[in-house]
C-alpha cells in the first residue's frame, strides 16, 4: 500500500472518530497518533492535511454532497461512506496536485476496504456527479473570462 492511501485511511479514521465524538482538532490528532497509529512522517503530514481541511471546509463540502443527495440526507448515511465523500470532495477542492480521477478511485479502494459493497456504487455517483460539477463550473468560468478578455480588446 502506497503513503498517500495509508495516509488516506488514517484521515478516515480520524474524520470517523471526529463524526461520532467531535474533539479538539488538537485532541483529535494527539488521541489518534498517540494512542491508536504509527505511521512515517510523510503518512502523517498529509494524513494531518486532509483531516483538518475536511474538518476546516465541511460546510462548503456538506453542501455539494447535498446537492448530489437528493433522497439521503447526510445524517443518515454511513459514517464510513461520508467521510469518504467528504474528505474526496476536499481533495477535489483544496487539493489541485490530485487529479480528481484519482480522489475518487481512492475513495472507491478504501470504501472496499472499509464499507459495504453497495458503498463503492453510492460513492462513485455522488463522486462523479459533484466532478462534472467542478468541471462544468471550470469550463463556463473559463467562456466567462474568455469573452470578457474578448470584448476588452
Amino acid at each position: 500500500m502506497g503513503a498517500r492511501r495509508r495516509a488516506r485511511e488514517c484521515a478516515l479514521q480520524m474524520l470517523f472518530q471526529y463524526d461520532v465524538a467531535r474533539p479538539t482538532i488538537e485532541e483529535l490528532v494527539e488521541t489518534y497518533w498517540g494512542e491508536m497509529a504509527e505511521a512515517a512522517e510523510d503518512v502523517r503530514l498529509f494524513a494531518n492535511e486532509l483531516t483538518v481541511g475536511t474538518i476546516d471546509h465541511m460546510d462548503e463540502i456538506d453542501e455539494r454532497i447535498r446537492l448530489r443527495t437528493e433522497h439521503w440526507r447526510i445524517a443518515r448515511m454511513a459514517i464510513v461512506d461520508r467521510n469518504l465523500l467528504r474528505m474526496a470532495v476536499y481533495e477535489f477542492l483544496h487539493q489541485s496536485k490530485t487529479p480528481k480521477t484519482v480522489a475518487i478511485n481512492e475513495a472507491l479502494e478504501i470504501a472496499r476496504r472499509f464499507s459495504t459493497s453497495e458503498a463503492t456504487q453510492f460513492i462513485n455517483g455522488i463522486l462523479d456527479a459533484i466532478k462534472r460539477d467542478l468541471e462544468s463550473n471550470s469550463t463556463q468560468e473559463l467562456t466567462t473570462s474568455g469573452s470578457l478578455v474578448h470584448q476588452a480588446t
